[in-house]
């Protein structure tokens, strides 16, 4: 199975947001949760239809989205050296 056919994008769910498919979960939230420091098995625990496939399209899907973004200058101002 590909991210595609994981992950989907429609405006009418969650305003676009993406999506593990035939869910409302979306990505930013898988994300989120991992870096928060969750684990898959917390994840998988706390939202019962997701699969451990649907978490590792989420992050394949997060990482092409970045690969594909322009790239942006971050100022000092809000990034201080070190951080």
């Amino acid at each position: 199975m590909t991210v595609a056919d994981r992950i989907d994008v429609n405006p009418k769910v969650m305003l676009g947001k993406p999506v593990i498919k035939g869910t409302r979960i979306t990505v930013e939230l898988v994300l989120r949760k991992l870096g928060e420091g969750a684990s898959v098995a917390d994840l998988l625990d706390a939202y019962p239809r997701l699969t451990r496939q649907d978490i590792q399209a989420a992050l394949s899907y997060a990482a092409d989205t970045l690969a594909h973004e322009a790239h942006v200058v971050a100022s000092q101002k809000h990034y201080p050296s070190g951080a």
